[in-house]
C-alpha cells in the first residue's frame, strides 16, 4: 500500500487561538496545538500519504483556518468543516466554502447536542437538503442512541450522502456490544451510508487495550457494510490519549486479517477518495 493509505479522520487545533469546549481537565494532554508539522513525520513513519481534516469545534472561523492550513499542506487531501444547517445563509456559506478546492464534506457534533433527535429538527433537514442538492458529504458524530434517527433523515435525503464517525463511538472498555451490533445492522441496509473504522482505542480503556478488544467491533462493521462502505481513520490527536498513531494504524491492520490488495485498497484508500470526491494520487 505504501503511501496511498488516506487517512479519513485526523484534527488540527490551537487552543491559543480557538476555544474547545471538549478539552477538559480528563483530556488535558491534548490542550495544546496539534498542526501539520507535528504531524507530518508520522504519516511518513507510517507510510499514509493523505488525510481529510476534520472539524472540531462549530465554527465558521475555524473551517476557513483548517482550508488555509490545508492549502499549504501537500498531504491534505480534503477538509470536513462545520457549517450551520439551521441558518438562512447556509446557501451563501456553502457557496463560499465551496469556492475552495479542499473543501469536501461538512460535520456537526451531533453527539453533544443536549436533544438527541437535533438531526431531525426541521430546520436541520432543511439545512442537509441544501447539502444533498449540493452534493455534499456529511459526518455523522454519534453514538449508538442517535443511530435509530438516521433513517429520518435518509428519507427526507435520499440521495445526500453520510458516513458515521467513529463507528457511532460503541463503549468498548465495557464491553458493550449487542445494542450497538443491533442499531449498526439496522443502518448498515440502508443505502447511501459508510462507517469510518476510526476512533475506537479512545473508547477502549486508554492504559491497556489491545487489538483483540477492537476485532468484534471492527469485524461487525466490515460484515454489515462491507468493504466498499468502511474507511480508516485515525482520530490523531484525540488516539494519543490511549497510544500513537503507529499503533493505531497496526491496530487496525491485525483486527481486519489478511486481505487481498484490492479488499485492502478499499479500506485504506479507495472508499474515502469515492465518499469525498479526493482526488486521485496520481493527479495530485
Amino acid at each position: 500500500m505504501g503511501n496511498m493509505i488516506i487517512d479519513a479522520h485526523q484534527h488540527f487545533w490551537d487552543p491559543s487561538r480557538f476555544e474547545y469546549f471538549w478539552m477538559t481537565d480528563g483530556v488535558k494532554t491534548l490542550r495544546r496545538p496539534f498542526l501539520p508539522e507535528h504531524l507530518r513525520p508520522l504519516l511518513a513513519q507510517s507510510g499514509v500519504g493523505r488525510t481529510v481534516i476534520v472539524q472540531a469545534i462549530s465554527s465558521v472561523v475555524e473551517a476557513y483556518w483548517l482550508l488555509d492550513l490545508a492549502s499549504g499542506s501537500e498531504f491534505v487531501a480534503g477538509v470536513v468543516t462545520w457549517a450551520n444547517l439551521q441558518s438562512q445563509e447556509l446557501p451563501r456559506e456553502l457557496d463560499e466554502l465551496q469556492s475552495h478546492p479542499k473543501f469536501k464534506g461538512v460535520r456537526h457534533q451531533i453527539e453533544v447536542e443536549s436533544d438527541d433527535a437535533w438531526m431531525v429538527r426541521e430546520n436541520v433537514l432543511v439545512g442537509l437538503a441544501e447539502l444533498e442538492r449540493r452534493e455534499i458529504p456529511f459526518d455523522l458524530l454519534v453514538q449508538t442512541r442517535h443511530l435509530k434517527y438516521i433513517h429520518h433523515i435518509r428519507e427526507w435525503c435520499p440521495r445526500l450522502k453520510l458516513v458515521v464517525d467513529h463507528m457511532a463511538k460503541p463503549r468498548i472498555g465495557e464491553r458493550e456490544f449487542d445494542v450497538w451490533a443491533e442499531e449498526i445492522e439496522r443502518i448498515s441496509k440502508l443505502p447511501g451510508i459508510w462507517c469510518k473504522l476510526s476512533g475506537m482505542i479512545t473508547e477502549a480503556r486508554w492504559d491497556r487495550w489491545a487489538p483483540d478488544d477492537l476485532r468484534p467491533y471492527v469485524r461487525h462493521a466490515v460484515n454489515q457494510f462491507g468493504l466498499n462502505r468502511v474507511m480508516f481513520g485515525s482520530d490523531w490527536p484525540v488516539c494519543t490519549l490511549a497510544g500513537s498513531y503507529q499503533q493505531v494504524v497496526d491496530a487496525l491492520h491485525l483486527t481486519l486479517g489478511p486481505q487481498s490488495e484490492e479488499e485492502a485498497r478499499k479500506v485504506w484508500s479507495q472508499t474515502a477518495c469515492e465518499f469525498y470526491h479526493l482526488a486521485k494520487p496520481e493527479a495530485v
